[in-house]
């Protein structure tokens, strides 16, 4: 994933203090902002942590482990415990398994809230991966399991719903990452009323507020967000731009944070889930789950920076 130009404007953010420093010093006295899922009421917070692309490595590559650890150990200390992870993101699962692992005291399992997701054609080889997805996250139940990028999605929701049954997933959802999914997800949200759906949105890719969202408010169907940086384009476009005043208003020291406090801001959103492999950037991330959040008119007023 690309370096992000930061323009941290404190001190505390800028040392990152090893790393989690700045998330320490603003949440010492507060906790992370949570959202409730519609579909009963328990609250999440409203940073979670993604891992595709950045968790693939070798569960036994201990080097490569290492970053990880501390983006897992600094995402939990800061109040996050929503992973989002897939079958078709490599290693990731194992590597959350691994991860997770490592804190085997009672009840560890319990202090998460563990996603993942189900990208095949026919039930035999939906089954196959939800039993590999226990195996590599170490876990029996899941909290969350997904339809991933609408792929055979009416028989897939008919078996998640047979699995919610048996107690094997507590919530059932569907997701997808581009625009051009976005009115057939609108039709499945109204029709299916799913527990979660998972989709792109961000300062400079908002279809998703036409429809899908408030189809969402409608029918009681939390949203995580995918791709809140669109894959880094975001801090490629503000590179070399100082930090707008207005970031001051919803205390966001960094870029990242006010990109992802627009996302937050949005009232149908449950949580965001970016993707990081680096400590000082989930530290930077994190950041954002903490004191203001912007209103509509502050919203508009952040995507009018990149428009």
């Amino acid at each position: 994933m690309p370096d992000r130009r930061r323009f941290l404007q404190t001190a505390t953010c800028a040392a990152l203090l090893g790393p989690a420093g700045a998330a320490r010093a603003l949440s010492m006295k507060q906790a992370m902002l949570t959202r409730p899922i519609p579909a009963s009421g328990q609250v999440i917070p409203v940073i979670g942590l993604g891992t595709a692309d950045t968790f693939n490595v070798s569960p036994d590559n201990r080097e490569a482990m290492a970053p990880l650890a501390q983006v897992l150990d600094i995402f939990t200390k800061e109040g996050g415990y929503l992973i989002d992870t897939a079958p078709s993101y490599g290693q990731a699962e194992a590597v959350v398994g691994t991860l997770l692992a490592r804190d085997a005291g009672a009840g560890s399992r319990d202090r998460y809230f563990l996603a993942t997701k189900i990208g095949t054609q026919g039930r035999e080889s939906a089954m196959e991966q939800v039993r590999q997805s226990q195996k590599r996250l170490r876990t029996d139940k899941l909290d969350l399991i997904q339809v991933h990028n609408l792929i055979d999605t009416r028989n897939q929701l008919a078996l998640l719903r047979e699995l919610k049954q048996q107690g094997i997933t507590r919530y059932i959802g569907i997701t997808h990452y581009t625009d051009y999914a976005h009115d057939e997800l609108t039709e499945l949200v109204e029709r299916e009323k799913p527990d979660f759906l998972q989709v792109n949105l961000s300062v400079g890719a908002r279809s998703a507020e036409k429809r899908l969202l408030p189809a969402c408010q409608a029918n009681g169907v939390a949203v995580l967000i995918n791709r809140p940086f669109q894959d880094g384009a975001l801090f490629r476009q503000v590179k070399g731009r100082e930090l707008p005043p207005l970031a001051a208003e919803i205390g966001c020291t960094s870029w990242a944070q006010l990109f992802l406090k627009f996302i937050i801001g949005h009232p149908a959103v449950t949580a965001v889930i970016p993707a990081t492999s680096k400590p000082s950037n989930m530290a930077d991330n994190v950041l954002a789950g903490f004191g203001r959040q912007p209103d509509a008119a502050l919203r508009e007023r952040i995507a009018a920076l990149l428009a």
